[in-house]
């Protein structure tokens, strides 16, 4: 999640679609802008069946655009971060839109969020949660395959964000 400059809440990348730009295409190109990552460095898992919408409160939107803008339409996907941590680029944009990213666990806090987008949240959260391992009995064959997968990724997580650390530049002293 990033947050947004010089705010308090946090969200996920989003943004329009451009003329003639399929919603995974403007995904890509929302992901790049928002936080450096390019299509190598995720996997889509899934996106949501249909759109989801959200208001957005008058006191929010500027004075000159009210009555022409109330919202946003979206599609949701889910990512798998298949890159390392030092290729998100905050200030891949001459515009930023964060100035902070961290890793949340599947079920976002919604109060992270501002609050009139929880609603949509919630929604794509549970719509997507079809693609996520549900919980297991800790004993069962398939929860102790899930556990030995989730350490080896971790393992390797570890690995590309220590090879990061050997690639990036020393502060000078």
């Amino acid at each position: 999640m990033g947050k947004r400059v010089r705010e308090h809440s946090w969200q996920f990348p989003q943004g329009g679609i451009k003329y003639g730009e399929s919603p995974e295409q403007a995904m890509f190109r929302e992901l790049e802008e928002e936080t450096g990552l390019l299509p190598e460095h995720v996997k889509v898992i899934g996106r949501t069946r249909d759109w989801l919408r959200y208001e957005v409160p008058d006191h929010f939107i500027k004075r000159e655009i009210r009555g022409h803008y109330r919202g946003q339409k979206q599609i949701w996907f889910l990512l798998r971060m298949i890159g390392r941590d030092c290729d998100v680029n905050l200030r891949a944009s001459t515009h930023p839109e964060f100035d902070a990213w961290r890793w949340h666990d599947y079920w976002v806090p919604l109060d992270v969020v501002i609050e009139f987008k929880r609603g949509v949240y919630q929604l794509a959260l549970q719509e997507l949660s079809r693609y996520v391992h549900r919980t297991e009995h800790p004993n069962s064959n398939r929860s102790r395959y899930l556990r030995n997968q989730q350490q080896s990724q971790q393992t390797q997580q570890a690995q590309k964000n220590q090879d990061c650390k050997k690639t990036e530049p020393e502060e000078s002293k």
